[in-house]
């Protein structure tokens, strides 16, 4: 019965799934997000934020 109220790995163990459910969503951030990156496609990275830039001003 003590080993079911043992519960001093619970905060690390929490502390594991938390970091890696963030990993995750970073995993899927940078895979939806991995064509507007790369130079080949038709998305010009630069030329975009100097556009916003322009509209700032």
């Amino acid at each position: 019965m003590e080993l079911l109220k043992d519960e001093c790995g619970q905060g690390a163990a929490e502390y594991i799934l938390l970091f890696g459910g963030v990993i995750v969503i970073v995993i899927a951030a940078l895979l939806i997000y991995n064509q507007y990156f790369k130079s080949q496609s038709g998305l010009n990275v630069t030329k975009d934020i100097n556009s916003v830039r322009g509209n700032m001003t």
